[in-house]
């Protein structure tokens, strides 16, 4: 990347930031209309967010790396390259599997086939191509889809460096010789390159290459040393994710131990006040457990050993409840003498209830056979320090298993043990894209889900080992996801107007149009120099267009991580859907949301007609609908899309930029394909 660009870029987005942040702090101080408050706050709330997320997208374009030519790699590598595969057709499969097993850098080729298909084993088998499903240790446990898949594999393999391809991604022959070179690098844990499909035709109407994001965004996080994980096509050192594994492993079980630690005395402390007084030894049992609890505590705050001070302190615990069980068994000889005694009372008329002594009676009905559960606590806090993770099928998991896709959480806590990343620019695999609105439709909303998982179980804004530009990067990604709200405030605020006379706004003054026409128009600008002749359109339709996605995304990852609902895992379809006609109910609120502009524009003119609107700013509002119709215009066309059709004589470029996913405004999101997993 020359100086020039550079600079260019530089100088636009620190006018955009400056025009953006005038703009929005005016609206806040000076021009909402408190008394449509209904619709004015949402509207500058909007804007806000607007805002934040082109600060965001100008921060990650201010360091544009271009890498060039890449090292050449040492000699004698051992690498393993990984096909990820659930359901794929098997041709589909076997030949990215060929085209691995062609690649000129020694290696050995793998299919992690997660639907264990005996058919694709005995095919792969015969032709010298690796074959890895699930071990035994899975049945029954949490699969965590390719996450899980990859992990198996990793126990499975020994190659330093690993390869990463979705089914549907055939490698070029060079694409180890021209990623490798980077491990020279003895920190550098991860390589990505472009994604990029060859059955999307040139207006590209599901959106689904995203040369802006394989391109300036990938570059300008590489600039920061946060290029992402997208799933696929990426070359990752193996040292780097099994230090992963065994770090998030340790950790893990020491949030437990302390967790568990924490909240003992006040179990304890309970079971305390419930015994009676003449339970004389359980209180002193109990007793013992809590300073060993309390111990226990002082040693991890001293830094000892995590396994080191769990086993002594279960071996007390073990040893004091062998005294909770002594005990229990004397006072249930007490309680069966007693019983004993009623016994008699009954065969014997000459004996009396007299002769059994009141209080024992009394004592009998308020006893617990076991001294009130205390046995049951200490064990479930015994049970509670697991270092072996029974729940899991491997105790170490390199790959991220918190969200439906691996890829970012994964980078992201590669990056906080201080591992380097790199973005080559170069298509080194060409892969499939969805083919219909509704297979595009279930990937966005998997991509979207996975990534607000992510924010709301590992926010990078507080993830420790990140540097700050490393946090702003990875929210920047997350923050993106949040635009189907905005997108909300963007369709009604035009509509309250044109049909209502609603102004959020104190007034459509000369003050208001001279601060936010410059900041849209230099906000464009970055979009247009940055692109650098890519064609970013399409991303920025599809940034509004899918707002119930979005909108989607957020409530039901919610739903997942903070109310336990489960969120299913959709893998996508590598087959043409069966033509079912035009579906318009997959898109059905973008209709609606069209047909109230529609109504909204109708109505307008009539008020303006009969001079009940001001001019200006009718003209302004309906001239806002039209841009929102301009854009909502991509859904008419995906609805309509029946598939690729290649052209007589067709051919893929093997090197360039363009690659796959979805752009949105500001920041722009792409998320890698994840097929290939149960």
């Amino acid at each position: 990347m020359s100086d020039a660009r550079r600079f260019v870029v530089r100088i636009v987005a620190l006018l955009t930031a400056i025009l953006g942040v005038n703009y929005v702090a005016w609206r806040w101080l000076f021009s909402v209309n408190w008394d449509a408050w209904w619709i004015a706050v949402p509207l500058v709330l909007a804007e806000t967010y607007s805002l934040i997320d082109s600060l965001l997208f100008g921060m990650t374009v201010w360091k544009l790396k271009g890498r060039g030519e890449p090292p050449v790699p040492e000699p004698d590598l051992t690498v393993d390259v990984f096909i990820a595969t659930y359901n794929e057709p098997l041709e589909l499969v076997l030949d990215t599997a060929r085209a691995a097993q062609r690649i000129t850098y020694p290696h050995r080729t793998w299919i992690l086939d997660d639907g264990n298909r005996a058919e694709l084993r005995a095919r792969a088998e015969a032709e010298g191509i690796g074959w890895i499903t699930r071990s035994a240790d899975w049945t029954d446990m949490p699969r965590h889809a390719k996450a899980g898949n990859l992990n198996n594999a990793l126990l499975a393999t020994e190659g330093e460096f690993l390869l990463i391809l979705d089914a549907d991604m055939v490698p070029k022959p060079e694409i180890l010789d021209r990623t490798l070179g980077y491990f020279r690098d003895e920190r550098m844990g991860l390589v990505q390159t472009p994604q990029y499909f060859v059955n999307v035709p040139d207006h590209d109407p599901l959106g689904s290459q995203a040369p802006l994001f394989y391109g300036p965004i990938q570059e300008g996080k590489d600039g920061w040393n946060a290029a992402f994980f997208c799933g696929s096509n990426a070359v990752i050192r193996r040292e780097a994710l099994m230090q992963l594994g065994v770090s998030r492993y340790a950790g893990e079980v020491e949030v437990g131990v302390h967790r568990a630690l924490r909240t003992a005395r006040s179990v304890i402390g309970q079971a305390r006040k419930d015994l009676a007084p003449d339970q004389v030894e359980v209180r002193q049992a109990l007793d013992e457990i809590d300073y060993d609890i309390a111990r226990a505590r002082r040693d991890l705050d001293r830094g000892e050993a995590l396994f080191d001070v769990t086993y002594r302190f279960q071996k007390r615990v073990a040893a004091t409840r062998r005294e909770l069980v002594g005990a229990d068994l004397r006072s249930l000889n007490e309680d069966l003498a007693i019983i004993a005694g009623l016994d008699r009372l009954a065969d014997d008329p000459d004996l009396s209830l007299a002769t059994i002594d009141e209080s024992a009676l009394l004592q009998l009905a308020d006893r617990e056979w076991s001294p009130l559960g205390a046995v049951e606590t200490v064990e479930a806090l015994v049970r509670s320090i697991d270092v072996d993770l029974g729940g899991e099928a491997q105790p170490v998991m390199p790959m991220a298993t918190i969200s439906v896709t691996e890829d970012m959480a994964t980078c992201m806590r590669l990056h906080g043990l201080g591992w380097r990343s790199a973005y080559h620019d170069e298509i080194l695999a060409e892969g499939l894209a969805p083919e219909d609105l509704q297979t595009m439709l279930t990937q966005r909303l998997r991509w979207a889900q996975g990534t607000v998982q992510v924010m709301f179980r590992e926010n990078p804004l507080v993830q420790k080992g990140l540097t700050l530009a490393q946090r702003l990067m990875y929210f920047a990604t997350m923050w993106t996801y949040l635009s189907g709200f905005a997108a909300l405030v963007y369709i009604a605020a035009p509509i309250a107007y044109l049909t209502l006379g609603v102004l959020p706004v104190q007034a459509l003054s000369t003050d208001f149009f001279v601060r936010l026409v410059p900041f849209l128009l230099v906000n464009q600008l970055l979009f247009f120099v940055v692109a650098d002749g890519r064609p970013t359109w399409r991303g920025q339709q599809y940034s509004l267009a899918l707002f119930p996605v979005w909108i989607r995304s957020f409530t039901s990852a919610f739903g997942n991580v903070f109310l336990g609902r489960s969120l299913d895992f959709a893998v996508t379809p590598k087959e043409k859907r069966e033509d079912t006609g035009l579906r318009w109910d997959l898109v059905k609120p973008q209709l609606v949301a069209m047909g109230l502009l529609v109504l909204a524009l109708v109505i307008g003119g009539v008020r303006l007609a009969l001079g009940e609107a001001s001019p200006f700013g009718t003209i302004f509002n309906m001239v806002w609908v039209v841009f929102d119709l301009v854009v909502f215009s991509v859904i008419i066309q995906a609805v309509r899309y029946r598939g690729f059709e290649p052209a007589a004589s067709t051919g893929t470029t093997s090197t360039g930029t363009t690659s796959t996913g979805t752009t949105t405004d500001g920041a722009a999101v792409a998320r890698p394909s994840d097929e290939g997993a149960a």
